[in-house]
């Protein structure tokens, strides 16, 4: 196993829990299984994975115990997800590409998911936090470029701001859209009470992450308000079986990155339906690998619900050109065996620009 570190710029700050980031670093990681060549990335984001330095501290000793053509060992995804993502992607690649199929394709086979795999995959357009005439604006612009789900950004304004915004764009989009609110768990338990109660006329499709990732009484409290309830953060300090024992949620968010693994990811989503939850897939501001993997796992996924990966225009500078195209609100799933066929040979054996 190899392993290569990266940096990719922002186009513009990202302010996160941890602090403001404007760059994405990561390691590229590649194995072989039975001499066929696989590629994962680990890219660790503070507050969701472990840090960098223990990702690459962990990379570093699997890759020193193994051959170099050897199948990686497995990190633990609940301790080291970012470092187990890249392995398990690595290997999945190469097992995909050995048997001339998807990376899709096999993330079915592997979690029992009867189906052919579709093309595409629907898409959420995210819109920030600007002010009525903006939001109003960028909510326009999606949908006039294809997207059918818009998720607005709120939390960071008053509370009666926010509850304008939302009817604002209600009454702008009627029914040419479905309408997710995220608050990124800015809210306490009687401000997101108001809000709730706020829009209760206009349909909207789910809020996410309205309490801080730890209250999960107080999200199963908000729940049955006629807005469904989503959790995102708490996904990545709760195991998925103690959000739905808590009875916290209606619909999970699940970034591959942040839970071990596309292998990983899937397999929440059936345990997700299983227990009533619809899954969501999303990115943690990935290099172009990890999106494509996680577009692979919304495919992997029957019926998915649209998801939030279209995320690479966030990026100034990338590790190769994306083989995903997003348009009409949709994104394709690349053709080829594995994640993309040989489109990302060029990066092997860590032959990238940092």
């Amino acid at each position: 196993m190899w392993l290569s570190p990266f940096s990719v710029a922002l186009n513009s700050p990202l302010g996160t829990a941890a602090g403001e980031i404007t760059d994405r670093q990561g390691l590229l990681v590649g194995c072989s299984v039975d001499g066929q060549q696989g590629i994962g990335e680990a890219t660790p984001l503070a507050g969701w994975t472990e840090s960098y330095e223990d990702c690459h501290r962990t990379l570093e000793s699997i890759a020193s115990n193994d051959e170099r053509d050897g199948v990686p060992e497995l990190p633990d995804p609940t301790r080291r997800p970012a470092a187990a993502h890249a392995v398990d992607l690595a290997r999945c690649d190469a097992r995909a590409r050995r048997e001339s199929q998807p990376l899709a394709a096999l993330l079915r086979h592997q979690a029992e998911i009867r189906g052919t795999v579709p093309d595409s995959v629907p898409l959420n357009a995210t819109i920030g936090d600007g002010d009525i005439e903006a939001t109003v604006s960028a909510a326009t612009t999606a949908i006039e470029n294809g997207y059918q789900w818009l998720k607005l950004k709120v939390g960071s304004r008053t509370i009666g701001s926010d509850i304008e915004r939302v009817r604002a764009v209600a009454s702008g989009v009627g029914e040419r859209a479905r309408i997710r609110l995220d608050a990124n768990g800015a809210w306490t338990r009687a401000q997101a009470t108001r809000v709730l109660k706020g829009i209760a006329d206009y349909d909207i499709e789910y809020l996410e992450q309205p309490l801080a990732a730890d209250k999960l009484d107080g999200l199963a409290a908000l729940r049955g308000r006629g807005t469904d309830i989503a959790v995102d953060e708490s996904l990545a300090t709760h195991s998925l079986t103690e959000i739905i024992e808590a009875r916290t949620a209606d619909v999970v968010v699940i970034k591959p990155m942040a839970v071990g693994g596309p292998t990983r990811a899937v397999q929440l989503a059936v345990r997700a339906r299983e227990a009533g939850l619809t899954p969501v897939v999303t990115t943690t501001i990935d290099a172009v690998i990890a999106r494509t993997a996680a577009v692979h796992v919304a495919a992997a996924i029957p019926d998915v619900t649209a998801c939030g990966l279209a995320t690479g225009s966030l990026l100034e500078s990338d590790l190769a050109e994306d083989p995903v195209d997003i348009s009409e609100g949709r994104a394709t799933v690349p053709p080829g065996d594995g994640l993309c066929g040989d489109g990302f040979d060029t990066l092997w054996d860590g032959d990238s620009s940092e």
